[in-house]
């Protein structure tokens, strides 16, 4: 569905130097998968995604969406996929079906079809009870749930979405995971950007991680976890033992990597949580050293983006 190779862009300016955002990016998406686009402020992600939605034009590249070639054929590509902008595309004024109605007129849909579409709609996306009230009085959930129908009225064959549950509260973001979990189910690809990775863990098949503008690791979120290898423990110690922990803990046999110390906390990954923690103890009790708290975690998509780029998502 989404094939890039090479796919590059820079943006320069006369003050200063060229900025990289993205560099020879190679990306295959699979019809029908929930595929996820992860990365820090400044990797190209978002860059990525203009470009795949024919807003920015690369510089360098090969890109082919739901079979129409991005260079040689945008207006199909803009035919054949939906676009949910972070922003949101909703009106205070207009209401969610006045919205939906002009939205499939923009595709070229006959008034009688675009009127049975965005009924439809509004029912899929639980909108019916309020479809006729201004979204300027919607809740931010029931705004989202419009531009996700918005994305879809025309019946793309991919849907791409930039950060669809931004500021949303727990419900909320529970609801447009159900929508775009629906819309898989229904045949839709789906290609999502998200800083949530309990997010990106819970509804994306393969996840794709960006940074400075390159992958750096792809695959589904389980194989990436596994890859990390073993478990992790947290060792919470107080604040004048942390550097010497570290310095008994390095090298042991049962510890593969430390993280850099975050104030008084130790992160080690280690073959089996359950066999190291007893080591793990025993050495720093032989340095007359003894942690304040223990904790034994699997690896998480945290784990993996902290292991492959060396900083956190936010």
């Amino acid at each position: 569905m989404i094939v890039t190779k090479g796919l590059r862009k820079s943006f320069r300016s006369r003050r200063s130097a060229p900025v990289d955002a993205v560099r020879g990016l190679d990306l295959t998406v699979e019809p029908g998968e929930i595929f996820g686009l992860l990365g820090p402020n400044g990797a190209g992600k978002t860059t990525t995604m203009r470009m795949l939605a024919t807003l920015v034009r690369p510089d360098d590249g090969e890109v082919t969406l739901a079979g129409a070639d991005l260079r040689t054929e945008p207006h199909e590509v803009r035919r054949r996929i939906g676009y949910v902008a972070q922003g949101g595309g909703t009106t205070d004024g207009a209401s969610a079906r006045e919205e939906l109605v002009l939205q499939a007129r923009f595709y070229g849909i006959g008034k009688a079809e675009a009127g049975r579409r965005a009924e439809q709609a509004l029912a899929a996306f639980e909108l019916t009870e309020f479809a006729d009230r201004p979204c300027a009085g919607y809740s931010g959930g029931q705004r989202r749930r419009v531009d996700l129908a918005l994305g879809v009225i025309h019946r793309p064959r991919l849907l791409i979405l930039d950060e669809p549950t931004v500021g949303l509260d727990p419900q909320s973001r529970a609801q447009v995971w159900a929508e775009v979990r629906r819309l898989r189910e229904e045949g839709m690809t789906v290609l999502l950007t998200t800083h949530y990775l309990d997010e990106a863990d819970a509804l994306c098949d393969r996840i794709a991680i960006v940074d400075h503008g390159e992958l750096v690791a792809e695959g589904a979120p389980e194989q990436l976890k596994r890859e990390i290898s073993g478990d992790v423990v947290t060792l919470e110690l107080a604040a004048a033992d942390a550097e010497a922990a570290e310095k008994v803990l390095t090298g042991l046999d049962c510890v593969h990597r430390i993280e850099p110390r975050e104030g008084d906390e130790l992160r080690l990954y280690v073959t089996d949580g359950a066999s190291a923690i007893p080591q793990l103890l025993h050495a720093l009790a032989e340095a007359g050293l003894r942690p304040e708290q223990t904790r034994l975690q699997r690896p998480s998509l945290d784990d993996v983006f902290l292991a492959r780029t060396g900083r956190t998502i936010s």
